[in-house]
């Protein structure tokens, strides 16, 4: 399989703030990766990285073969093909989600794009349909739901067809029902490389295939779901389980 990402020694800082050390990771094309960490552990951080909104103060990171770095997505045509291929759900929709209307937070990318019209009319009605937004598509995505608000957040990015989806806590704040709906989907989603940042240990195994394992911003630990989750002392020590002191 072909690499889509390669991190070496990858550190990073918010001022004067560390947040990444030297975090060394592979990830191939069509692979289902769970970012494991308790908050504050640096996942999110290395999401925004991968998605070339960060760059790293030291070490280096490729992309599809090629540096992914400020120089760069500088130029438009790079950043053209990167925008193209990567697509990243935030946490909080609101951040996400700022045009008048449904149709028009569908509309953008494709906009961006330079998509003619009945494509983008037609990737549109898909997406709505796919969903099941398609009732929403005059509301205001402000005025919607937790759910409805990820299920238009997540429509907005797969519009384009990313080669690439990362998502940071896809089911933070949402029902049952609505977490379930997620869920399914990243379990039957196959036809591009997953990266989905979580603590939620118990959906790891319907949506990844391989792990990697923060604890305060380094890499802690990888491997196979079974390998991982199995592996209690290092739940504890990375805060992603706790144990119960005996009285």
């Amino acid at each position: 399989m072909n690499a889509v990402y390669e991190l070496r020694l990858v550190s990073y800082a918010y001022q004067s703030m560390p947040a990444l050390f030297e975090i060394d990771l592979r990830v191939q094309a069509g692979q289902r990766i769970a970012l494991l960490g308790a908050n504050g552990s640096g996942k999110s951080t290395l999401l925004r990285l991968l998605d070339g909104l960060f760059f790293p103060a030291s070490g280096s990171i490729m992309a599809f073969g090629q540096p992914l770095d400020q120089a760069a997505l500088e130029h438009d045509e790079a950043a053209y093909a990167f925008r193209r291929r990567v697509g990243l759900v935030f946490q909080n929709s609101d951040v996400q989600l700022f045009n008048p209307t449904v149709f028009d937070e569908l509309a953008f990318g494709p906009l961006q794009l330079g998509w003619d019209k009945p494509r983008i009319t037609a990737a549109i009605e898909a997406m709505l349909d796919r969903f099941g937004i398609g009732h929403l598509r005059h509301r205001s995505p402000h005025r919607l739901s937790g759910g409805e608000k990820k299920r238009v957040a997540l429509a907005s990015v797969l519009i384009i067809e990313p080669e690439v989806l990362l998502l940071d806590e896809p089911c933070s704040g949402l029902d049952p029902l609505s977490q379930g709906n997620m869920v399914s989907f990243l379990h039957t989603s196959r036809e591009r490389t997953l990266i989905t940042a979580t603590h939620d240990l118990a959906i790891v195994p319907d949506i990844a295939d391989y792990c990697f394992v923060m604890r305060q911003g380094r890499l802690a630990a990888q491997g196979t779901p079974a390998a991982i989750l199995s592996d209690r002392e290092l739940l504890r020590d990375c805060h992603l389980t706790w144990h119960q002191q005996e009285r």
